[in-house]
């Protein structure tokens, strides 16, 4: 891989890993409503996850998709569906008291879920397909280009929503409110709903 290969695929991986998207959402509206502690089994699944399914791309599930709609239609579906159920679980969050009590019941989105969360978003379906089929595929050295590709997108996917969640721990103390009332948490809470459903509106028409 070439110096200009390798430059345009850190630009593609900044470009896709930090633009919003459910999992830097996610990111955020754990990190702001549980502390940055209990948001990094997130943080840490998404790399795990997106990295699984790369590789199962570039061993060629992303070409079985491609040759079976049905199957990719079936997978958008299934996305849209289960980001719509976390849109509403965060958005009914509520402030218990204080902050540090938000009912944990209603947005315990862990480690196991990050990384299926991966399998059913588009986002990140459609850059695993771009990276193999731009850098992996029909090139004389794949195995080689993979072992490159993999480690830096997984250190991108760790970074951006490493700084998202940071964010969002960062506003904890603003979201309380006056006086630890919590109104804040409830309205950042019902946005971070609101770009879930965006995202999931624009699943169906892409």
């Amino acid at each position: 891989m070439n110096w200009q290969e390798f430059t345009a695929l850190l630009v593609l991986a900044t470009a896709m890993s930090f633009s919003p998207g459910p999992n830097t959402t996610l990111s955020t509206a754990l990190a702001a409503n549980h502390g940055l502690r209990r948001a990094m089994p997130f943080v840490c699944a998404v790399p795990v996850g997106w990295g699984v399914l790369l590789s199962l791309c570039a061993l060629g599930l992303g070409a079985l998709l491609l040759a079976i709609p049905l199957l990719g239609l079936a997978i958008k579906l299934i996305g849209v569906v289960y980001l719509l159920w976390l849109a509403s679980k965060i958005a009914r969050t509520r402030q218990l008291g204080q902050l540090s009590e938000a009912d944990a019941e209603r947005m315990n989105v862990g480690f196991w879920q990050g990384a299926a969360l991966q399998f059913v978003n588009i986002k990140a379906w459609m850059l695993a397909l771009a990276i193999v089929s731009g850098w992996i595929a029909g090139r004389s050295d794949p195995g080689l280009r993979f072992a490159v590709v993999l480690p830096v997108m997984l250190a991108y996917a760790f970074a951006s929503n490493l700084v998202y969640a940071l964010a969002g721990s960062l506003l904890r103390e603003w979201l309380s409110g006056p006086a630890g009332s919590g109104r804040r948490l409830v309205g950042f809470n019902r946005a971070m709903a609101a770009v879930l459903v965006a995202t999931a509106v624009w699943m169906l028409f892409i």
